[in-house]
């Protein structure tokens, strides 16, 4: 028997409105429905143990956890910043702050039904690479996306509500719209050659946008980067465009060599918006994939980014990262981290975006960090409680393909789930509220009300990379005995590793935790006073994107289904 803890944490601010679905019938009566109260989450990661804050810094990444894919866009003294969320419901989390170190999330652009469907897909699939851009001529705030084509949503507030799709007619992948001083808008966007030359040959493509009738001017289409940087070398994939205008000249920035560990960023010039565009002769201005792999705290995988002024005049750009664990494992996935960019020459480039990436910054010139405070999103080694008491949701939950109150209802008490037939291993809308991990290091747990009805039932924890690799650890039923089971599933292949019967009388404290790269789960039948583990540690090799494949990272679930396939042994 293993004692636990429970540690002081703070809280994480921000609530996710009820929305409105029609809800589908379950056989579920709602008295064997399993209630989810007392979240906790603490992380503890030794870098930021190590690397205290001093009271001119901040920490790096400012969005901790699977915010991949960052675009950012100013208006007067306000920054918005959006990000992926792939199959995640609600969907394009949008961020705001005045300084560019404390940040709020303010809502998600694409929060109802009508934008964003998506429940038939695997989990990093859905939207990806949003753009967000603000036109000063119709004061007007535009998000350009992948879901199925590519479309536009545009908002007055970026609070929202944003409206619906805006379908646009045009193949391709990250579109990003670029607004000039003279009125005019063009979209550019990553597409495939008609021949390829080679694996991976891509194209930046350009069109010319009518913001009146928001739709592409037929006949404008036009390749502006053909493969990319050093064409000889056979580049591959050239993507993520943003276009900006500084001194008279135009500059095309882009993501290349994929989101792995050959990631970079990569930038081209040209006199006229339309090009031609020379590349820059130092290109990459970012990229960590020339590093010593064994350096201290590494920081990896870095470029897709997006650049804008800061408050104090100098440029800053964002853009994705990974921070791996001990054994190398990206179980946190692609995190939003910030770098001043040097702008004072001919071209830009990252200040120490081509040296090791470090995990504080310096403030920038008037900036106070809030370090958590006054609703603002801590970073570093945080953790927050939530009762699940309250009539809405914190930003932090979101579903899996539908929104979690879709699944579940707020019942005063706590979260009520209505189980369905679907399981962790469907790519399917799931009966569960998740939560991204945001650390390495760190501990999960909720008190849950719960009596399985038969072995099809099922409710408990789960960590999901996809459907394909996950954990699920909860209560089921075979007979008249009660058992919690945990199982493992790796390559669609699942195994129950471990299973023990239980007496209880359907209160259970249940916990995962992380250390070392190795995930342990307990549970209490006292209230959370003392813990027993389950089974024996876990690799996260399965949470991982070098193992699993995709772009999300592991993701911490409140979890239930009718159709359990999870068989104490």
């Amino acid at each position: 028997m293993k004692f636990i803890k429970r540690m002081c944490i703070t809280a994480f601010v921000g609530v996710l409105p009820v929305m409105m679905y029609a809800k589908r019938e379950s056989t579920v009566k709602p008295s064997d429905r399993p209630i989810f109260t007392n979240v906790e989450y603490s992380g503890h990661d030794s870098v930021f143990i190590k690397n205290p804050l001093g009271e001119d810094e901040f920490y790096n990444p400012i969005l901790q956890g699977c915010y991949p894919d960052p675009s950012i866009c100013r208006k007067g003294n306000d920054y918005y910043l959006v990000c992926s969320s792939f199959v995640m419901v609600p969907g394009a989390p949008i961020f705001h702050s005045k300084d560019l170190v404390n940040w709020q999330q303010i809502g998600h652009v694409l929060d109802r039904p009508s934008q964003l469907h998506v429940t038939e897909r695997g989990t990093s699939q859905g939207m990806m690479a949003p753009s967000i851009s603000y036109n000063p001529a119709n004061d007007t705030f535009y998000m350009i996306t992948t879901v199925d084509g590519n479309f536009v949503v545009k908002a007055k507030n970026p609070a929202g509500p944003w409206s619906d799709p805006i379908r646009l007619n045009f193949r391709g992948i990250d579109p990003s719209i670029f607004f000039d001083d003279n009125g005019k808008a063009y979209i550019v966007h990553n597409d495939a050659p008609r021949n390829p030359s080679w694996d991976g040959h891509r194209i930046i493509r350009m069109w010319e946008y009518d913001v009146d009738k928001d739709s592409l001017v037929p006949g404008s289409s036009r390749v502006i980067v053909n493969g990319g940087t050093k064409f000889h070398k056979k580049p591959f994939w050239i993507e993520a465009p943003h276009i900006y205008k500084r001194n008279g000249k135009y500059y095309l920035m882009c993501a290349e060599g994929g989101t792995g560990d050959t990631h970079s960023e990569v930038v081209f010039m040209s006199d006229s918006v339309t090009g031609p565009y020379i590349e820059a002769p130092s290109n990459p201005i970012l990229s960590q994939r020339h590093l010593n792999p064994n350096r201290d705290y590494k920081v990896n995988w870095a470029g897709h980014s997006d650049v804008v002024q800061g408050p104090d005049g100098n440029m800053y750009g964002v853009f994705l990262a990974i921070r791996p664990n001990i054994n190398g494992r990206t179980v946190t996935g692609r995190e939003t981290f910030i770098l001043p960019v040097d702008w004072s020459g001919k071209w830009p480039v990252f200040e120490n975006g081509l040296t090791p990436i470090e995990p504080k910054l310096k403030l920038p010139a008037g900036v106070v960090n809030s370090r958590g405070k006054d609703g603002f999103l801590p970073h570093g080694n945080y953790g927050f409680h939530d009762d699940l008491s309250a009539d809405t949701l914190d930003y932090r939950w979101i579903g899996l393909r539908k929104s979690v109150l879709d699944m579940a209802v707020l019942t005063g008490k706590g979260l009520q789930f209505i189980p369905n037939e679907y399981n962790i291993t469907h790519n399917r809308p799931l009966s569960a509220a998740w939560t991204r991990q945001i650390h390495n290091d760190f501990s999960f747990s909720t008190d849950m009300i719960y009596k399985p009805r038969n072995e099809k039932d099922l409710a408990g924890i789960a960590c999901i990379q996809s459907n394909k690799y996950n954990y699920v650890f909860g209560i089921t039923r075979r007979g008249k005995q009660y058992f919690i089971v945990l199982q493992r599933t790796a390559d669609g292949v699942s195994s129950v590793v471990a299973s023990s019967p239980l007496d209880y009388d359907g209160k259970i404290n249940l916990m995962v935790s992380a250390a070392d790269d190795e995930y342990h789960f307990a549970y209490s039948l006292d209230g959370g006073v003392s813990y027993v583990r389950l089974g024996t540690p876990q690799s996260g090799d399965i949470l991982s994107t070098d193992v699993a494949g995709g772009f999300v990272g592991n993701m911490l679930g409140l979890y239930s289904t009718a159709n359990n396939t999870v068989l104490p042994e």
